[in-house]
Formats: C-alpha cells, sequence, structure tokens
C-alpha cells in the first residue's frame, strides 16, 4: 500500500474533486444513484493505484477513464426482465421548474447517442476538455474524436428538432417511441 501521507493526499483529492467528477458521472450514466455509484467505484479504484500516478494533476483523467470504462462493463452485463403485474402504476408526476425539465431532456437526449459519442459529448462539452485530452483519454485518434462528435452534435440537433415538430403538431412533449423515456400508459380508472 502507501504511506498515510498518501492516503491524506487522497482524501483531500476527493474533497475538493468530488462535485465535479460527480457532474461528469451524472451525465455518463441516466440515473443520480447510478452516477453516485460509479464514482464510488472509480474512487475506489483510483485510491488501490493511488501511488502509481505520478502527477497527480493527471488524476481526473485517470478517474474519467475508470468511469467510462466501468459504465461500458455495466453497460455490457445489463440484463432486460420483463415484470408483468395486474395493475399499471400511476408514476406521472409531472416537475414545474424548468432547470429539472431541461436537465431530465438533456439526459432523454444523450440516452439515443452510442456510449462512445456520449462519452465524447459529456468529455468535451461538460468535462470542457481539449479535443486532444478526449482522444488521448479514450484512447482515439483527435479525427475520431472530431468526426464522432460532429456527428453525435448532428444526431442531437435531428432529435431536438423533431421533438420541437412533434410538440408544435400537439402531440405532446417528444415523439412515441424515441429516446430513452417512452410515453407512459394512461392509468386504468377504478370502474374498468
Amino acid at each position: 500500500m502507501f504511506s498515510d501521507n498518501e492516503a491524506l493526499r487522497f482524501e483531500e483529492y476527493v474533497r475538493l474533486r468530488q462535485d465535479a467528477l460527480l457532474r461528469t458521472a451524472r451525465r455518463l450514466v441516466p440515473d443520480l444513484v447510478d452516477a453516485q455509484d460509479l464514482l464510488q467505484t472509480a474512487f475506489a479504484q483510483t485510491f488501490v493505484r493511488w501511488d502509481q500516478i505520478v502527477d497527480k494533476n493527471l488524476a481526473d483523467a485517470y478517474l474519467r477513464r475508470v468511469m467510462i470504462n466501468t459504465r461500458t462493463e455495466w453497460w455490457r452485463a445489463r440484463k432486460f426482465e420483463e415484470v408483468l403485474t395486474a395493475h399499471v402504476p400511476d408514476t406521472s408526476v409531472e416537475d414545474s421548474t424548468d432547470r429539472y425539465t431541461d436537465r431530465a431532456l438533456l439526459l432523454d437526449v444523450l440516452g439515443i447517442l452510442t456510449p462512445r459519442q456520449r462519452s465524447i459529448v459529456v468529455l468535451r462539452h461538460w468535462g470542457e476538455l481539449s479535443t486532444e485530452e478526449t482522444a488521448q483519454l479514450l484512447g482515439l485518434a483527435t479525427g475520431t474524436v472530431k468526426s464522432t462528435l460532429h456527428r453525435a452534435l448532428v444526431h442531437l440537433r435531428e432529435e431536438l428538432e423533431e421533438r420541437e415538430r412533434h410538440f408544435h403538431a400537439g402531440g405532446g412533449t417528444r415523439p412515441p417511441g424515441r429516446g430513452i423515456a417512452r410515453p407512459r400508459p394512461k392509468p386504468l380508472s377504478a370502474a374498468a
């Protein structure tokens, strides 16, 4: 392992950087609890290798890489289960604040991207990394990062335009079958 001094340096690093890194994790996975788990996993893996990170200025890059790899492992290991119930739960609770609506829309729209596209968009626009830093972190060529980012942004723009057209046509907030969120079924009435 490493010295108590190194352990204290790691604790200080976590205290200073956890909020910014949680924002990155939050954009990599759609759920806050999953984002917290993702960040905690990344911190645990980084702690084990903390003494091997010679330049501590690169710790953020190392943690982001761990989060992306872990998220990819989770995505590959996911299993889908269909649960049949007699009653459809009424989960339609509207949030009245624009802030949360915008965040939900952002996370929903990011869900249409591939994991690679999502990673690049998050690192470039929310992680504020340069193209070169993003390429190095993901192990890609800078041209690949640029072209993937371009395609992802075009895809996002088209999706948002489609949702806007659908909304103005009177179809609600999002076209059916688009993005992660699906239109919720109407609750069954007690008389039915």
